[in-house]
């Protein structure tokens, strides 16, 4: 033909596109939530290139970065980072002038020296920039301890150095849970209030609930993430959309518990005392949540406290705390003092404000010192008030106490995008394909980490909020973990369905995540639902990270598993926040929401049919095990024993969601839908007769009988509870 040529240029050119993406990690084709095998488009894999720092315009660019991207290891005498388990020896290649002299040690973190030794060479030597350079295999000892360690070498007299992190083969908090089981309460912190809340569920009210939980024979509480939004109102609703992953939202401090408070001058108490009440008479309100108005007032008084003056003591706690907390709280602080006179439009952020370090904001530190030390200041509060609510879980018994959540990703312009702009990627955002749980996919409006540049900075980022989150936790719980493995890079512009997976190297970044739990003596939960590969649930139960199981979701070929098929170790519930409470689940709100918001792409007696038809399908098994009988049953009957029904499973982990507790049938979220279209995390604790207080849970036949049905099940089901 007369084009042969160019068809065959065409498919070359697509073929070194192609090579170029898999030398990125860049995922060239996908299987979606039906196991269809799928292609990237050519469009989607240059631009998710363009935005990783990589040219892939045409076959000379793309012939150009690949020549470059061979180089890149031979260029450095080490790797940015080495990350290894525990009892293995860590291979490293070494590069340097061909026959030059290299001696290779380690620097532990304890300050002793440990010296490599060298494996030998690798293959030839190439020539690099004009230097003939060859590569080199050492490996250091297999008994170097857990921990953040430096690899140091000496080639011809040029040094190098990066991190060896030391990591655990499994983590150890797990194995400590074996043959013993939990239940515990899962809650959205800021839609469960006291009398004394602000109008939204604050640190003292998850100490209440934890001591709640406790009395009743609870092992955990998990929340929410309890990242920083806005520093000002308005503030972002969604608890997983946050400008920071490292640090927390003061909306959620207690102010009545800050000591200083007793130190106000009559007025300004009067003042403090004014605003809460103020607030109080909203609690009992079970319409949206109204954050914007809470944290507004709660600055207000937060101010008043900030000006008395801080005894001994407590200065020198505080001083201690921003020392520990180094440059990232600085950087933080200064970003909200910005964040304060500048509009987030405002030029100043692409500009003279563009990074922490600009001659801008070295001068703005000095101009606005004391609201940076303000933000500090509300920082530490968080800390000591997490500090307190953990340690309250614990003296009410609580074996495992409050367990974290970790959002996915940050939202773009704010306080992380800022000071983390050097290891965040920008052109692209990140999300989902479609899948079962949305048919259109998802976009979180998130930047994600670039592999390289992360990796290049020693996972320091990455640690460093681990730490942070970790620090007054009894565990963590990640959400879409499976962005650990890979995740959905959808190019600026494009929608969710046409983006393409980006893959990291999960050995270190889950090792990092076990080394820091386990230092901070904390289990990991892996929220690994969705689309993912087979393998990865294997790797993560090798590792120590508790998996999740939603009734609903489990299920093969033949329908839903039986109970003694789920897995040990894992956490295991009814429901989710992405999905309606049980109640209004059951009553087809799943169905009625998404086709008033336009989600489904059948006619919706369809969706509805099949939803009956899964429903049905796990009631019959439940029925098969004598939890249920046969006929109409209550609402509350069928909760309870679906309940039970979980408490069937091997599971280790057994969550409880508050919302079923109290009856409630309202969603908390709705994926893939924006505050436009549905008030996604602003509705507050109610049940049938209004909203839901703390210190009624005692006494809410629901909760009482719930909490009852568990524990019972538990007892005379698959193993003992840790205690009674």
């Amino acid at each position: 033909m007369a084009d042969g040529t160019d068809h065959e240029s065409v498919g070359g050119a697509e073929r070194l596109l192609q090579e170029l993406a898999a030398a990125h990690g860049v995922g060239t084709t996908f299987r979606g939530w039906d196991g269809v095998e799928q292609p990237v488009s050519e469009s989607t894999l240059r631009h998710v290139l363009a935005a990783l720092g990589v040219p892939a315009d045409g076959p000379e660019e793309i012939r150009t970065s690949l020549q470059k991207t061979r180089l890149a290891p031979w260029r450095r005498v080490l790797p940015p980072v080495v990350v290894v388990r525990e009892g293995q020896e860590a291979h490293v290649e070494v590069h340097a002038p061909h026959g030059a002299p290299v001696s290779v040690w380690i620097i532990a973190e304890d300050g002793s020296r440990h010296q490599a030794a060298q494996r030998g060479e690798w293959g030839e030597p190439v020539d690099v920039d004009g230097v003939l350079t060859g590569r080199l295999r050492f490996a250091a000892s297999a008994d170097l301890p857990l921990g953040w360690h430096t690899l140091r070498a000496d080639a011809a007299g040029i040094p190098a150095e990066c991190p060896l992190v030391v990591t655990p083969q499994r983590l150890r908090t797990t194995e400590e849970l074996t043959g013993r089981r939990h239940w515990g309460l899962t809650a959205q912190l800021y839609s469960v209030r006291s009398s004394r809340s602000w109008g939204i569920g604050d640190f003292a009210d998850l100490a209440d609930l934890a001591t709640i939980c406790g009395q009743e024979g609870g092992g955990f509480v998990l929340v929410n993430p309890l990242h920083a939004a806005e520093p000002r109102p308005p503030v972002e609703d969604s608890p997983y959309l946050p400008t920071t992953r490292r640090f927390f939202n003061p909306l959620y401090l207690r102010v009545e518990e800050i000591p200083e408070v007793a130190y106000l001058h009559a007025e300004d108490q009067a003042e403090v005392a004014a605003l809460a009440e103020r607030l109080h008479a909203v609690n009992r309100n079970a319409e949206l949540l109204d954050r914007d108005s809470s944290y507004a007032a709660k600055l207000e008084a937060l101010e008043l406290v900030f000006k008395v003056r801080r005894g001994p003591a407590r200065s020198r706690a505080f001083a201690n705390f921003c020392t520990e907390q180094g440059q990232g709280l600085d950087d933080f602080a200064l970003w909200c003092a910005l964040a304060e006179k500048l509009e987030p439009s405002a030029p100043e952020w692409s500009g003279a404000a563009a990074s922490p370090d600009t001659p801008y904001c070295t001068e703005q530190r000095a101009l606005l010192a004391d609201r940076i030390e303000f933000y500090r200041w509300l920082q530490w509060l968080c800390d000591q008030q997490l500090e307190t609510a953990q340690r309250s879980a614990r003296q009410a018994a609580l074996e495992i106490g409050v367990v974290h959540d970790l959002a996915v990703g940050v939202k773009m312009g704010g306080a992380d995008a800022w000071t983390l702009s050097e290891v965040l990627v920008r052109g692209v955002t990140v999300g989902a394909p479609p899948d079962m749980f949305n048919q259109q996919g998802q976009d979180w409006t998130q930047p994600p980490w670039h592999p390289v540049r992360l990796a290049e900075a020693g996972y320091g980022p990455y640690r460093d909020m681990l730490r942070t989150v970790l620090r007054h936790a009894g565990g963590i719980r990640v959400d879409h973990i499976l962005g650990l493995f890979r995740l959905w890079w959808i190019p600026e512009g494009a929608g969710p369905d046409q983006g393409s997976y980006v893959y990291y190297d999960h050995e270190a970044l889950i090792g990092i995540l076990a080394l820091e739990a386990q230092r901070a003596g904390a289990i990991v939960i892996g929220e690994d639902l969705g689309v993912f590969e087979p393998w990865v649930r294997d790797y993560l139960a090798e590792r120590g990270i508790f998996g999740t199981s939603i009734l609903w979701f489990e299920h093969d070929a033949g329908g839903p598993i039986p109970p003694e098929k789920y897995r040990q170790q894992c956490l295991t519930s009814v429901t989710t926040h992405d999905l309606p409470p049980t109640a209004g689940y059951l009553a087809g709100e799943r169905v009625t929401l998404r086709e008033s918001l336009g989600l489904l792409r059948r006619p919706v007696e369809e969706e509805r049919a099949q939803a009956a038809a899964e429903q049905e399908a796990v009631l019959a098994l439940v029925r098969q095990r004598g939890l249920l009988p046969e006929g109409p049953t209550d609402i509350r009957a069928t909760v309870e024993a679906l309940y039970a029904f979980t408490a069937l499973t091997p599971s280790s982990l057994l969550g409880v969601a508050l919302v079923d507790a109290v009856g409630e049938t309202r969603t908390q979220n709705q994926p893939g839908t924006s505050a436009q279209q549905y008030p996604n995390w602003r509705v507050p604790l109610a049940g049938p007769n209004g909203a839901v207080l703390i210190e009624d849970l005692p006494t809410e036949p629901g909760f009482s009988s719930l909490v009852h049905t568990v524990r019972a099940s538990l007892h005379s089901g698959t193993g003992p509870l840790s205690r009674p």
